[in-house]
């Protein structure tokens, strides 16, 4: 086979296919080049939050059609888009270690190039938190569509295991959530310390109350009942 047979058929900028499919030439050129940087690990640092924007963005398009799939009684389908986001989360948390190989006097030096960038202003996590809150609509309608309390649901054995399953992913996530805050916060605090304010005047102190918040509260109110019921079973 000659050269010729694999030349680029796609259109657009780039020597090959693979480039021009994946945008390469406009992807790589989104970060500063190194006369522009205010430090030589800003180019870490964009690439960081760069690539988790887009697994944010993979998360969110996910639990968007989970949604529209538990709403209509797909349940099999969300739970696995489900699982999708949650790898996805679990991809940006990893990533979060990179940043611990900046040492805070370098993070300083990038933060100044930061204006009043904060990480409460991702895209992508804000668009996460508003599919989040839509699933657990949708997921809720589902339960009650069954004619199922949540006890029931998670006392029923294999009767309803698809939509146990989507329960449980969904705790999952929100355990997921818990994890990325708390793996973001210890980084906050190996680069700043405990003590200071982000870039938009919010206090490290907030981060710490954030980990405590969860998206799906009655996921977890429902295990202190089946404890309860349990204990009164074993009593009884």
């Amino acid at each position: 086979m000659t050269d010729e047979a694999y030349a680029p058929i796609l259109e657009g900028p780039g020597a090959s296919d693979y480039e021009r499919y994946l945008r390469t030439d406009e992807l790589l050129s989104l970060q500063k080049n190194p006369e522009e940087m205010a430090d030589r690990d800003e180019l870490l640092f964009q690439v960081v939050h760069q690539s988790s924007e887009l697994w944010l963005k993979l998360g969110a398009f996910e639990l968007e059609e989970a949604t529209a799939a538990t709403a209509e009684g797909r349940i099999t389908d969300a739970v696995r888009c489900l699982r999708r986001t949650n790898l996805a989360l679990a991809y940006v948390t990893d990533q979060l270690e990179m940043l611990d190989h900046m040492a805070p006097w370098e993070y300083h030096q990038v933060r100044l190039a930061l204006g009043h960038g904060s990480g409460f202003d991702s895209p992508g996590w804000n668009r996460m938190r508003e599919e989040m809150t839509a699933l657990g609509r949708a997921f809720d309608d589902a339960v009650q569509a069954r004619g199922l309390t949540l006890v029931e649901l998670y006392r029923s054995g294999r009767d309803h295991d698809d939509l146990y399953q989507l329960a449980e992913q969904l705790a999952e996530l929100d355990g997921r959530v818990a994890v990325w805050r708390y793996r973001h916060l210890v980084t906050v605090h190996r680069a700043i310390g405990g003590g200071a304010v982000g870039t938009q005047g919010t206090p490290v102190e907030m981060l710490e109350r954030l980990i405590r918040h969860r998206a799906f509260p009655r996921l977890w109110h429902v295990r202190d009942e089946l404890t309860r019921l349990a204990d009164e079973a074993a009593g009884g």
